[in-house]
Parts: C-alpha cells; sequence; structure tokens
C-alpha cells in the first residue's frame, strides 16, 4: 500500500467515506490523514450500526489501530471537531496540524452572503472567508486556540514518519475534481481551493514522490449538490424510476443526478494521476447486486458497466460499492471478473 491517496472524480457525493473506511479495516494502515477544504464536506459512514456524517475527522477513524492527522491544509472548525471526538471516541489518537486555519463565526457570517451562498450555492460553512484570510495572512490558526492544545502536532514530520519505517499512510481527500477552484466544472461554482490529490498530498506534507497510488472515486450515477453547470443531469423522472433519493452530508440539500460523464471522468483521471478506480453505487446500475462482496455475485449488465468504465478510462477498476454499509463492497484487487 505504501501511500495512498483518495479523490474524488466528480462533484464530491461519491461515496468516498464508504471506500475509505473499507480500505482502513482491510489494509490497516497505521497512518489516515484528512485533507481537503474543510467542514464544508462530509463522509457518510456506517459503523457499528450508526450512520455518522463526519467533516473534520477522517473516517477512517474505523481502523482502531491507526492515528490519525487533520493535515495543515485543511480548515478546522473547533466546535465540529470537537463534536466529532465525542461521536468517534478518538480522542488520544486524532492530532490536528498546529497551523490549520480555523474557522470562527465571523466567517460563517460571511459565508451567507448573497453572493457567495445565493449565486454559487455555498455550504455556509466558513470555508471560503477563512481560506481568502489565510491567503491575506491575517488567519487564526490551530497553534492560537488553547482548547486545542493537546491536540497539536506538526502532521508532516508524524506522516513521513510512517513512510521511513515502511508503514503504510492512507490520504483522504474530499469534494471532488470538478469542484476545483482551479480546475472545476465551472468557475465560479467552485470551491475555495484545489481539489486534487497532488493537493491532498500537500495539505499533509506529503511530496509526490512519495505517493505509490491514486484511488479516484466514481459514482455510477453522479450527483452535484448546490449550483453550477451540470452537463450530464438526468430529470427528476429518470431519477425515479432508477430510485435514485440522496441528500448532501452537510447541507441537506437534495442531490440532483447525472448520466455517468465518461469524458469529465477521463479528465479527473489525468488530473489525479489515476492508478486506480473504485466504483459506488453500482447498485444503482441493477439492483438485484445490492450487497454484493464477491465479483461471482455482479450480474451481466452490472460487469459491463464495470468494463465499459475501465475501457474508456484506461485506469484499472479495483474496488466496487454495492450498497451503503462498509462491508458493501467488491474488492478485485484480490479477484477479477
Amino acid at each position: 500500500m505504501g501511500c495512498t491517496v483518495l479523490a474524488g472524480g466528480q462533484w464530491g457525493d461519491e461515496g468516498k467515506g464508504k471506500i475509505i473506511s473499507a480500505l482502513a479495516l482491510k489494509d490497516e494502515p497505521s497512518a489516515i490523514a484528512r485533507a481537503g477544504v474543510g467542514p464544508n464536506a462530509g463522509h457518510t459512514i456506517y459503523y457499528k450500526g450508526k450512520k455518522l456524517g463526519l467533516r473534520e475527522i477522517p473516517c477512517g477513524f474505523v481502523q482502531e489501530k491507526a492515528e490519525l492527522y487533520i493535515g495543515a491544509g485543511v480548515l478546522v472548525d473547533p466546535e465540529v471537531f470537537f463534536k466529532e471526538i465525542d461521536a468517534t471516541g478518538t480522542k488520544g489518537r486524532i492530532f490536528v496540524d498546529k497551523r490549520c486555519t480555523i474557522i470562527t463565526p465571523e466567517h460563517k457570517r460571511l459565508d451567507l452572503a448573497p453572493d457567495l451562498k445565493g449565486k454559487i450555492g455555498t455550504t455556509g460553512t466558513g470555508c471560503g472567508p477563512a481560506n481568502s484570510d489565510r491567503a491575506l495572512r491575517r488567519a487564526k490558526l490551530a497553534q492560537e486556540v488553547p482548547e486545542l492544545a493537546e491536540f497539536l502536532a506538526d502532521v508532516p514530520v508524524e506522516v513521513n514518519k510512517f513512510l521511513d519505517k515502511k508503514k503504510d499512510v492512507l490520504v483522504e481527500g474530499t469534494q471532488g475534481s470538478l469542484l476545483s477552484l482551479y480546475y472545476g466544472y465551472e468557475y465560479p461554482f467552485v470551491t475555495s481551493k484545489d481539489t486534487n490529490a497532488s493537493t491532498f498530498a500537500a495539505d499533509v506534507g506529503i511530496g509526490p514522490r512519495r505517493v505509490d497510488e491514486v484511488i479516484v472515486v466514481f459514482k455510477s450515477y453522479p450527483s452535484r449538490v448546490g449550483n453550477g453547470p451540470f452537463p450530464s443531469q438526468m430529470t427528476k423522472e429518470r431519477a425515479n424510476e432508477l430510485g435514485i433519493h440522496e441528500y448532501g452530508t452537510v447541507t441537506g440539500r437534495e442531490r440532483a443526478s447525472g448520466e455517468f460523464d465518461f469524458d469529465l471522468a477521463r479528465y479527473s483521471c489525468m488530473l489525479n494521476s489515476a492508478t486506480q478506480i473504485a466504483i459506488t453505487c453500482l447498485d444503482y446500475v441493477d439492483r438485484s447486486i445490492t450487497g454484493a462482496s464477491e465479483a461471482k455475485q455482479l450480474t451481466p449488465k452490472a460487469k459491463a458497466f464495470v468494463d465499459k468504465v475501465e475501457k474508456e478510462l484506461k485506469v484499472p477498476v479495483t474496488l466496487l460499492g454495492t450498497g451503503p454499509e462498509t462491508n458493501h463492497i467488491i474488492d478485485l484487487r484480490d479477484e477479477k471478473l
């Protein structure tokens, strides 16, 4: 495994939390680090019978032997952070880089402005204004918050120590390539920083030569929350026909769904230098495979979709999500179709 970076290939909502938690349990990485923007992105996982929407704590917390980190590139809302520590029981093994930017109540107020929440559809979590303050060199840092003192670390030093010892490190990216500030589809309907694998590695202080694998996650029928163009968007009637009813983890807003866009997916693979692809919600393609955990359980219809993704994107498909639970996954690293 070495160092693996996981990124979303669409507009977020690809089911990265499920893939991360499955990898954390099976591959048992020694360190799991969250990268990305901040609490504007939520990862949903099912753990010990509970549904959790995590916005700060790495979803890989389910691997109880792993140390957990939040990189300096990630914005931290202390209120969210402490709430999630209580929900996950991770105190003692979760660490925040001392240089993380802190989201303040003023950032949240500014994020609700009509030109942001009204026009672009921002989450109102304060991330854009906080990133703006960081760029202007007037942000408050984690090391200035007394309540965070026991959680502070120099995250690059810590995660690179694991790599030096030939230990596995998993980096969790958030959102998706098509929401990147620079390469998203399309400005200004994007998030407040880049959301690709190279930036995720930088967020936690890992240099490009230390990254071994980049897994890009795609959903069989992509979705998008917020405003902005969605070229393959389907009608609500079509979504109802497929039984797709989804809501954003952070905002609770209904997600618009679309057909799989191979051109944009190919572009995302290029941006991320994808070495592997994970496909989630494969059960949307054929509901009869819901909960499948072995390749032999796939139907010809589901296999055909996977084969087409692999052929069109020219990247091996290694992980298939077939339902909401962490164990609803087929690992093709172990077996082939």
